[in-house]
Order: structure tokens, then C-alpha cells, then sequence
């Protein structure tokens, strides 16, 4: 009687552990099934998309930060404005861009004489009756700085390029031509297909009108254009609409993830796409298995992922544009990142203010000590900056001996005890150059940032203070109104 109660028992309990264990699993599996899709499409296709994004800002976006140089460039504006009497001379700045930044081409087009500067010299004259210089008369009459066109190089045996045509102002806004350089397009399709070899995903380019832009040669011959596409045709008008999103669709029986993001710089979107994760048929054959399989991957695949990403963030802060004396933001490069920050602080409501530093009676070191001490003092005050500011913030050289620090999260209170210790930490570290020791000090001007404000407004309010300040006897801060 008593084994055969307890035969039942063990029975029971048997058929609870089983019961139970078969629950957890399933219910484990379908859970882990739902934390599978929303990990890909929530969480690593996102990712994938941010460390795609930070690779074009280097390899595809640079060409603009470089045309837009040489638009600005004053060698050039003064050269076509006097009259483009030395050829050789355009001829050897265009060969040198060429050489420094790894362009294929790079060109300027008078408006004056409509001649086509090349980096092997003088090349053409644009014609209005030509169909293949309509690019010129298009960016003559746009309205934008720039453009993003592709077309065959006309000086490189015709090879099809994306060129980036920007327009050259005079000093008084007038237009006087078009400069640029180009990015082959054989040489983007293979980072796009590194792209997709390195991510198992597939990487593609549309324009606002949904048509392909750029793609890897895995993508040849599946649509021109979203709307070509079943599975896109359906979502094609929402990702077109937004500026960023995650969507999925069929195709031939599975379930596709894809994460779109809207690149201003090329007035693109950058699709990004994956087949559901394989390893779900896996769970369905082993469930408990595939549960300790599927945590592992995870962890490993985030702590990949987490390390790609700071990996490829620290590359492109090293190849950002920094001032070489100090290793601070340039002024070009803090009026991009202006337009960033202020974006942010718009969507998050938190305040946003700028200290300008200049140095007081910097002349007098140049003149005692000479300019090369006089680089090491501007160097030493860079120090002090960055050592007094917070990580957040964005510091930059403007230019000579003036600073700028970009306080995020910070209103005018704030910011005024912030350059205040700025300030106190310039007079308490002495420079020392040839075993002598001088007292720097420094004056500070202050302003937060008001919605809508572009930069000019609030660093013309900061410069009021920090004139303020100098009046006032220097070595002083002053908060703007």
C-alpha cells in the first residue's frame, strides 16, 4: 500500500516537475520569442543604424565638411574675385585638397569666366547650352548651400561620382561659382557592402521620393524604388513620411525588421534591414537550450554591440574637426554642433547657455616672450578650460585667444558660477615658459540661450557681457541680459 502511494506520489510530483518545467519553458520561449524581435528591432538594428550613421559622417559625409571649407576657403573667394589671374595657383590648392583629404576630384567653376578649374588644371568652359553642365546652372539658381548630384566625371573617363557641388559667396553674399570635390560611386557601394558584411545586414539608400540611391551589389536586381518592392509598398509612405522609425514586412515566408533614419546632410534615408533571427527555429526544437543560448548571445552580442559603438564614437571624435593648437572644436566645427545641441535641448526643455573667454592683455605675452610662448600660453588656458568644465560640455578655440564653452543643462546662474571658477582656476595657474612664471588672467561673458535664438544672437549678447567685463577692469565675468 505504501509503495503504491508512494509510486503515486512520486507520480505526482513527477508529472508537477514535468508540468511545471514545460510551462516555464513554453512560456519562457514564447516571452523570450517576443524579447527576441523587440531586441532586434527595438535595440540592435537602432544600434547598427547609429554605428552606420557614425561611419558615413566619416567616410561619405566628410566630402561635405570639405567642400563646404573650400567654399569659405578665402584663398579661393579672393583669387576668383581678383580676377583669376594665376592659374597655377587654383591648379595647386584644388591638387592639394585633393591630396590631403583623399578626394577623387576636386573643381571650381567661375561664375565670371565659366571656366572649369580641376586639380590637372583648367578643363572646360561651362556652357549654358550643354546639357552636361545643367548641374551648374541648377546650383546656380538653388537656394541651398549645396547639393549632393551623381553624374559621370567628366575629367576621370566619364566614372560615375558623387559630387558635391557648393556654392561660393563673396564677402558681400553675391554669388561668384561653384566649388567641390567628389566621392566615386564604386568607392561608396564598397563601404556599404563592408557595411553589410560586417553587420549581416542589408544597408541600402532611398531619396525622399522612396527611389535607390546607393546600394551594395547584394541589393542588385531586387527594386528600384520602394514602391517596386510587395513588402515595402505598404510601409513606403510612412517611412517616407518620418524621420526615423522601425517597421517589418513579409517576404517569402519571414518576417523582415527594418529600421529607416533621415540623413539631412544627404537628404536621404538610411534603410537598414534584417530576416528575423534565425535561431527562433532552434527554440522551437530545444526550448530550455535555446533559452540559455539565446541569454548568452545576448549578452554577448550587446556587449559587442555597446563596444562597437563607443569603439567607432571615440574614432569619429578623433577625426573630428578640432583646432590643432589646442585639440579643442574649431569654430566650424562648434557652429554644427550648435545646431545639434539646441535641437536637443528644444526636445528635452533643459536649459542651454555659453561663456566666452578672452584672455587679458594676451598682446603683452607675444610681445615679451614671442609667438611660440605665446602658442604654449594659448595651450596652457585650453587646459584650464577643459580641466574646470563639465564632461558635457562643448569647448572650443573661436579663434586667437578667445574661448567658447557650450554649457548644456545649464541657465544663466549656473553658467555664471561655472565661468566664474573658470576664471579663479586662469588666475591661480601661473604659466611657466623658460623657468619664468605669469599670472594669466581672463574675462568671461555669459548668456543663456533663448528658444528659437540662432548663434549669432546669443554669442552677440555673450560678447556684450564679456565687453562688459573688460570695462569693468577685466578679469571679471559678467552675466548678458
Amino acid at each position: 500500500m505504501r509503495i503504491s502511494e508512494n509510486r503515486r506520489l512520486i507520480g505526482l510530483v513527477s508529472v508537477l516537475l514535468v508540468a511545471g518545467f514545460m510551462a516555464i519553458s513554453l512560456t519562457s520561449y514564447y516571452v523570450s520569442k517576443k524579447a527576441v524581435r523587440e531586441s532586434i528591432a527595438g535595440r540592435e538594428l537602432p544600434l547598427t543604424s547609429d554605428t552606420i550613421y557614425s561611419e558615413i559622417q566619416r567616410d561619405i559625409l566628410r566630402p561635405i565638411f570639405i567642400s563646404s571649407l573650400m567654399a569659405s576657403d578665402t584663398f579661393l573667394r579672393d583669387w576668383a574675385l581678383d580676377g583669376e589671374r594665376d592659374t597655377a595657383a587654383v591648379t595647386k590648392y584644388l591638387k592639394e585638397i585633393m591630396d590631403s583629404y583623399g578626394a577623387v576630384t576636386s573643381f571650381f567653376v567661375s561664375e565670371r569666366t565659366r571656366v572649369y578649374y580641376h586639380a590637372s588644371g583648367p578643363f572646360k568652359k561651362v556652357s549654358e547650352t550643354d546639357p552636361r553642365d545643367a548641374w551648374y546652372l541648377r546650383v546656380r539658381a538653388m537656394d541651398g548651400p549645396y547639393e549632393i548630384n551623381v553624374d559621370p566625371d567628366h575629367v576621370n573617363r566619364e566614372t560615375m561620382t558623387i559630387f558635391i557641388n557648393y556654392r561660393v559667396l563673396d564677402y558681400d553674399g553675391r554669388f561668384i561659382g561653384v566649388t567641390g570635390v567628389g566621392l566615386t560611386v564604386d568607392t561608396a557601394r564598397t563601404l556599404i557592402e563592408n557595411y553589410q558584411r560586417r553587420y549581416q545586414r542589408n544597408v541600402f539608400f532611398v531619396n525622399r521620393e522612396g527611389e535607390v540611391t546607393l546600394k551594395g551589389r547584394g541589393m542588385n536586381g531586387r527594386f528600384h524604388a520602394l514602391k517596386d518592392d510587395p513588402g515595402y509598398r505598404a510601409i513606403a509612405a510612412t517611412i517616407l513620411a518620418g524621420r526615423q522609425g522601425s517597421f517589418e514586412y513579409g517576404r517569402d515566408r519571414q518576417t523582415v525588421l527594418v529600421t529607416s533614419r533621415f540623413i539631412p546632410e544627404l537628404n536621404w534615408f538610411l534603410l537598414v534591414e534584417q530576416v528575423e533571427d534565425p535561431s527562433l527555429t532552434a527554440h522551437r526544437r530545444a526550448l530550455a537550450a535555446s533559452l540559455l543560448v539565446s541569454l548568452v548571445i545576448t549578452v554577448i552580442v550587446l556587449a559587442a554591440t555597446s563596444y562597437t559603438v563607443n569603439f567607432y564614437q571615440r574614432r569619429l571624435e578623433k577625426m573630428a574637426t578640432v583646432d590643432k593648437l589646442t585639440g579643442l572644436w574649431n569654430r566650424q566645427a562648434f557652429e554644427m554642433i550648435f545646431n545639434q545641441v539646441t535641437k536637443e535641448a528644444r526636445r528635452s526643455g533643459q536649459a542651454l547657455a555659453v561663456a566666452i573667454l578672452d584672455v587679458d592683455h594676451f598682446k603683452n605675452i607675444n610681445d615679451t616672450y614671442g609667438h611660440m610662448t605665446g602658442d604654449e600660453a594659448i595651450k596652457s588656458v585650453a587646459a584650464t578650460l577643459v580641466h574646470n568644465v563639465r564632461a558635457s560640455d562643448v569647448t572650443c578655440r573661436w579663434g586667437g585667444e578667445e574661448f567658447l564653452a557650450l554649457l548644456r543643462d545649464c541657465d544663466g546662474e549656473q553658467a555664471y558660477a561655472l565661468a566664474e571658477k573658470i576664471r579663479v582656476a586662469m588666475e591661480q595657474t601661473p604659466f611657466t615658459s623658460e623657468g619664468k612664471s605669469t599670472v594669466m588672467t581672463a574675462s568671461l561673458g555669459v548668456a543663456q540661450y533663448r528658444p528659437g535664438e540662432d548663434l549669432v544672437a546669443l554669442l552677440r549678447r555673450a560678447d556684450k557681457a564679456l565687453y562688459a567685463a573688460k570695462q569693468g577692469g577685466r578679469n571679471r565675468t559678467q552675466r548678458g541680459d
